[in-house]
């Protein structure tokens, strides 16, 4: 799986998670690490936490 990753690098005080792709910093750096599986599932919540990042 690709990298969810728009180049838009800049973290929620509140929830840690990226502006641009919704990640933490731990799961951005571990991205190309972790089992697929786990990726999958991190990339599975990615538009509920970019959707709660929009909302404020």
């Amino acid at each position: 799986m690709k990298s969810p990753c728009v180049e838009l690098c800049s973290f929620d005080g509140r929830t840690g998670w990226c502006r641009g792709c919704g990640r933490t910093k731990e799961e951005c750096r571990a991205w190309k690490k972790v089992q697929p599986h786990q990726r999958n599932k991190v990339a599975a919540d990615l538009p509920r936490r970019l959707s709660r990042l929009s909302r404020g």
